[in-house]
């Protein structure tokens, strides 16, 4: 059995304390045994080792999907996870004719259960490597920031070489503390998940856009996944030969559930947080990024629904795109809310100021150093503001298929290099990924929406100073400035392709570098006109990246070390690896004279309840609501079948779907969104507000037997039947 176990001198350095807010901190597992007191006495009934060893339960149950968390939940690779996080492999099995987004799926028996698309894939975290050392002996003292970027980037790509010792695992370099300390992360990769059971989503997105990041909350967020392997146990791409992957721990459900002030953890992969970024990002955040991105995502949704209307293929094709734009759209509302209200630049700033004061406090040669070079990380995002216009334009202007033609150009000229020096992304483990990404178009994408959206993103694009834009996109526009003008030269484009098609895509995925040169496809010749100043752009940004990884950590560094003689929690922020937080089930007050309870109930449905979307519940679910036949699931405490609870675990974007365990260590309900009032607590976490919105296992196995019968996956799970 591997043991994660993170370098007992970094784990030193870090100084972690017993004093830990049980609410805040998103902890690595090897960091749990230093919080063993809290733990307990928040009422953990596990041992808090057992918790490091990510091959024994319950970690070895919690999967990643890439951008959701799932579990084990049956011997047989069954898999639960948020409805949200299989809403793509519900759109990718749809169509205009088949809603399945909006029926519901259940597949009786394993031949029934649906693929899903070619880049869906678990991974399974089975080791966790300190690899500080070996990345920082890589780098020199003397080197520039283009060569310690590069540096660090070959030591990166040599570690997980080593590491992938077969094609049954993914490994990864992670940076934590903003480059203080790199861990080497080991998953074993599944590339064959289906689709098994999802409620319609008149119950899976109950409330939808309207109750997003909202309270009180009534939505049954969960679906069930299915990993697939090889009949030799390999990892394997979609096959009719293929069985069920027959994992080592799957989470045992505890039909009881939870109850006001009891125990509970999280356990899953949050994406990314920014807690120990500076006054001068906040300060970015506010004033240019989320506003921007508010006016961005808006007009690329505008576009979507105004096609999705005329077009109902069109309305399947992007509905996941869509819910994930309404999803940002809604974060980036609150980030700003949160962060003014909060006035959070001025707490970071008056943080900052206290850093400083503690280094003056300690006078040495190393902590003046620090300081100077603190100051010198804030004259660099300062000079970072002056190129952020371009970037998002002229991101947005080569986007879509002509930032497809881009990547497969680049493809074409990095095979041409030995593996190691290809551009991560761009090696030979990423190919089966890009040829992925190709083929699902066929499904998400509308080359009629595509056109649209690249003309939106050129009409920003001319709007640029002449020195910030690109000759070879410049050369190619001819001038054309207006909407009609730019719709002529994109309609061309669009007409010369052969890129809207799946087989001309992989026609161009399987060119060598000869042959996409000497090709007459207008797409792939405009994406070969703008390689030179791509190329050139990313080494400038490679060198910044460089600067960035010189200046970030000294900043951490100072900060570890001042919070730690301070006697502060010190975690890291998120970054998509294993974190697991843990706290209790408890309400709480927005503002004053309101004080919002810590479960919703199913009387609650009713009240909600229009019979329009988001609001309209399905019949026989009002029905059995109305006559309380709740089938045993409904909680004693409080006198009703619980549908949503809250607890005050800390949790962010990538949690989505994550187990919600008991003090046991067995399964009570799936994380899957926060309140309103957390938004913020990216940046800046406020424990009297910061809530976590899990759907309460009562309401999903209530919804499995009664509603949707599906009783077979209950035995499968190893949950008491009922009559």
């Amino acid at each position: 059995m591997r043991r994660l176990l993170i370098a007992a001198a970094l784990t030193a350095s870090l100084g972690m304390t017993q004093a830990a807010h049980a609410d805040e901190g998103m902890w690595q597992p090897a960091q749990l045994p230093k919080l063993a007191k809290t733990l307990r006495a928040e009422g953990l009934k596990l041992d808090p080792k057992t918790l490091t060893d990510l091959t024994a339960y319950p970690m070895g149950a919690v999967v990643s999907l890439g951008f959701c968390t799932g579990s084990f939940v049956s011997p047989q690779g069954l898999i639960v996870t948020n409805h949200h996080c299989g809403y793509g492999t519900l759109q990718y099995n749809s169509t205009d004719k088949k809603n399945l987004i909006k029926d519901g799926f259940l597949a009786k028996t394993k031949a029934a259960e649906l693929p899903g698309d070619p880049n869906l894939h678990i991974y399974v975290t089975e080791s966790i490597r300190d690899v500080t050392g070996d990345i920082k002996a890589a780098i020199k003292p003397d080197m520039s920031p283009l060569d310690r970027f590069n540096a660090i980037d070959t030591a990166e790509k040599t570690l997980v070489k080593q590491c992938e010792t077969s094609e049954d695992f993914r490994c990864d370099v992670y940076s934590f503390y903003g480059g203080y300390s790199y861990q080497l992360i080991k998953q074993r990769e599944i590339k064959d998940v289906r689709m098994v059971y999802a409620p319609p989503e008149s119950i899976g997105k109950y409330g939808g856009d309207v109750d997003n990041w909202m309270w009180p909350r009534h939505t049954g967020d969960f679906s069930y996944l299915r990993a697939y392997v090889a009949p030799d146990g390999h990892s394997a791409a979609y096959s009719k030969d293929n069985v069920p992957y027959q994992p080592k721990h799957w989470l045992k459900v505890n039909p009881k559930g939870l109850e006001a002030g009891d125990f509970a953890m999280v356990v899953g992969y949050p994406g990314s947080t920014n807690r120990y970024r500076l006054a001068e990002e906040v300060s970015d955040a506010v004033n240019w990024r989320y506003p921007t991105l508010l006016k961005v995502y808006g007009d690329l949704l505008g576009i979507i629904e105004k096609a999705g209307k005329a077009d109902p293929k069109v309305a399947v094709t992007y509905a996941s795109t869509v819910a994930s734009i309404n999803n940002g759209l809604k974060n980036f509302e609150g980030q700003l809310a949160g962060l003014n209200k909060a006035d959070a630049v001025a707490a970071k700033r008056e943080r900052e100021a206290k850093l400083e004061q503690w280094l003056a406090a300690h006078p040495s040669a190393e902590n003046r150093a620090l300081s100077a070079d603190i100051g010198k990380l804030r004259e660099l995002i300062a000079q970072q503001r002056a190129d952020r216009e371009r970037d998002l334009d002229t991101n947005l202007a080569t986007r879509g298929l002509l930032g497809t033609a881009i990547r497969l150009v680049r493809l074409a000229d990095e095979r041409t290099k030995p593996d190691l020096e290809r551009d991560q992304g761009m090696q030979k483990r990423d190919e089966p990924r890009i040829k992925g990404s190709l083929e699902q178009l066929a499904r998400r994408m509308d080359p009629g929406v595509d056109q649209q959206m690249l003309v939106y993103g050129l009409m920003r694009y001319v709007k640029l100073p002449a020195d910030q834009r690109m000759h070879g996109l410049d050369a190619w526009l001819d001038g054309a400035s207006d909407q009609a003008a730019i719709e002529k030269k994109v309609a061309a484009l669009y007409a010369g392709t052969s890129m809207t098609t799946t087989e001309g895509r992989l026609k161009w995925f399987n060119a060598d570098s000869k042959q996409i040169a000497a090709s007459d496809d207008r797409m792939i010749e405009l994406a070969r006109a703008l390689m030179p100043q791509i190329k050139q752009r990313e080494q400038q940004d490679k060198a910044i990246t460089g600067q960035f990884q010189t200046l970030r950590p000294r900043y951490m560094e100072a900060m570890l070390a001042w919070n730690r003689a301070e006697g502060r929690p010190i975690y890291p922020d998120a970054n998509s690896s294993l974190r697991v937080t843990f706290g209790t089930v408890r309400g709480y007050s927005p503002k004053d004279a309101v004080e919002y309870l810590p479960f919703t109930t199913a009387e609650g449905i009713l009240e909600k309840d229009t019979g329009k979307e988001p609001f309209d519940a399905p019949k026989p679910e009002l029905e059995a609501i109305r006559a309380k036949a709740y089938d045993g699931y409904a909680s004693k405490r409080i006198g009703s079948l619980p549908v949503d609870f809250l607890t005050d675990v800390d949790t962010t974007g990538g949690n989505s779907g994550s187990p919600t365990l008991d003090a046991h260590g067995q399964l009570v309900g799936l994380l899957f969104d926060g309140n309103w009032e957390s938004v913020s607590s990216d940046w800046l976490f406020n424990p009297k507000l910061t809530r976590s919105i899990h759907v309460d296992v009562r309401y999903m196995l209530w919804v499995m037997h009664h509603l949707d019968h599906a009783d077979n996956l209950l035995e499968e799970m190893g949950v008491p039947a009922k009559k």
